[in-house]
């Protein structure tokens, strides 16, 4: 039988208790967590990074990656989303881009290769100026990264799978990999997220384990669900990266708050641990 390590998307700011947020990962009987940091100025304080290092390692638990957010407006649907997300829209891409480099040498001062992020709804036309600027931008990023033996991973979700695939070709460095997130493509009505593996699944070096279901308008996203109850067939996923030959971490994200968040979790965990039970080693 084969066995993944599972995690949980873990968020952290000047407030946050943080040795209180691992045993809360161990509690759920988790081996590792996606770190999500969304302020620029603690990315360059070393002095948390030492903080974090410590309470990971007392704690027993592995850092998989660090999932890095960025300045700006933000608007998390298809009317506003285009003009403000990620490093898509040109107004906001030098600062972002700095933003992300600062998050690179702080994943250093943790001990983590990989860096994630949204990068925004990239154009479907290779030709269109968005696409050419964050294949450039980008491409300088990784370069950056390539010399702190670091992987930059694309969030997926606001793309489609073939845009995707085009933007790490155009961009063409042998540092660029992907964070499956397993809801997204739905919930964006970008593709079904099982097929979308067909076209970039060899490039899946870390995932989001969540469950949700397709729009049903043209100006919000589609609802998300607990793991196993949405559109996204987590076990047939979870087989098709084992088929890939996938050797990263399954994290969970669950986007609400509260006891049913962390019900849900639970839920999720059994859930690929019966899935689990069903691979070959």
């Amino acid at each position: 039988m084969k066995q993944y390590p599972i995690g949980v998307l873990l968020g952290f700011n000047t407030k946050t208790d943080i040795d209180a947020e691992f045993k809360k990962v161990k509690d759920l009987d988790l081996q590792s967590c996606q770190l999500c940091i969304w302020d620029d100025a603690l990315f360059q304080n070393p002095e948390y990074a030492k903080k974090i290092r410590a309470a990971a390692d007392e704690a027993g638990v592995v850092i998989s990656s660090l999932w890095a957010g960025w300045s700006g407006p933000m608007e998390w649907n298809f009317t506003g989303g285009p003009s403000t997300l990620g490093l898509v829209p040109e107004a906001y891409r030098f600062q972002r881009l700095q933003e992300l480099d600062h998050a690179s040498v702080f994943a250093t001062w943790l001990g983590v290769d990989k860096v994630i992020t949204h990068v925004g709804f990239i154009p479907e036309n290779p030709d269109h100026p968005d696409f050419t600027g964050v294949v450039t931008a980008l491409r300088w990023l990784c370069r950056r990264m390539k010399g702190r033996n670091q992987f930059f991973l694309f969030e997926t979700g606001q793309e489609t799978p073939i845009t995707m695939l085009r933007t790490i070709q155009a961009i063409g460095t042998d540092n660029l990999g992907i964070n499956f997130d397993t809801a997204n493509l739905i919930l964006y009505g970008k593709a079904n997220s099982l097929d979308a593996l067909d076209i970039y699944g060899k490039y899946v070096m870390n995932t989001h384990i969540k469950d949700g279901n397709y729009p049903t308008d043209g100006m919000s996203l589609g609802k998300e669900a607990p793991a196993g109850e949405g559109r996204a067939n987590i076990p047939g996923i979870v087989r098709k990266l084992h088929e890939l030959g996938y050797e990263g971490h399954f994290t969970i994200e669950r986007e609400i708050k509260g006891d049913q968040q962390i019900a849900d979790i639970q839920n999720a965990r059994d859930l690929l641990r019966g899935v689990f039970e069903t691979l070959e080693a």
